[in-house]
């Protein structure tokens, strides 16, 4: 790039966040106005190779937080999901650090509110047991000292149980039929166990199903026993 004085500063006007720079009159390149606060450009601002270096360098660290920001508008992410995303777009290690630490600073990426975020949302809009919710975070990165921490202190045992009722009583009406409890366990258990529940939390789940469906048979033979 050319060494030179700044002449100009010019916000475009297809987006307000960048900047055409003029150096002796002559444009020179776009820039965000991250990169215009963080490398000090004045107009009347003479540039060295160096500053070019800088600003080049600044400019590819911009364009990676920035395709960070775009990955995080869906929904929060874990430091490893964006450090995935950057790596499929082919960002340097050492842009991708800058970017994720840039991040971090602004509160934008933080594995522990993460870890906050995905528990909150598994147990009350799609409900599933401790362990698939760690093995989920794990699989996104999450160390697991912060996943056991954030599971112990908002997984509570009664309401454990409760979502696990919950995900049973939807299922219920496809194992209604089974012929012995040991066939009902059976599949029953197997649901729960791969929406992550715990035996403990299955064992009295499954015995009070049991109990309802057997009450609800004798129900029904009684009242036909009426009829006849």
């Amino acid at each position: 790039m050319p060494t030179g004085t700044i002449t100009m500063l010019e916000i475009q006007q297809r987006d307000h966040e960048r900047v055409n720079l003029y150096i002796d009159s002559v444009f020179a390149l776009g820039i965000s106005l991250r990169t215009l606060e963080q490398q000090g450009l004045y107009k009347g601002k003479v540039l060295s190779e160096a500053d070019w270096q800088a600003i080049a360098k600044a400019e590819e660290i911009d364009k990676a937080y920035n395709a960070a920001l775009v990955f995080l508008a869906a929904r929060p992410r874990s430091s490893q999901e964006i450090r995935t995303r950057l790596r499929q777009r082919e960002f340097p290690n050492e842009h991708i650090d800058l970017a994720i630490e840039k991040l971090a600073q602004l509160g934008l990426v933080n594995d522990e509110a993460f870890a906050r975020f995905w528990v909150e949302n598994r147990q009350q809009h799609r409900p599933k047991g401790a362990r698939v919710i760690q093995a989920e975070l794990s699989q996104k990165g999450v160390k697991r000292e912060l996943i056991s921490e954030v599971l112990n202190e908002l997984t509570d045992q009664n309401e454990e149980q409760a979502r696990a009722f919950t995900v049973a009583r939807t299922a219920l009406r496809r194992y209604a039929n089974e012929p012995t409890k040991m066939a009902f366990s059976r599949k029953m258990a197997g649901l729960l166990q791969r929406r992550g529940f715990g035996f403990d939390t299955i064992k009295p789940v499954l015995d009070q199903l049991w109990q309802e469906l057997q009450s609800n048979s004798e129900s029904d033979e009684t009242e036909t026993d009426d009829i006849d």
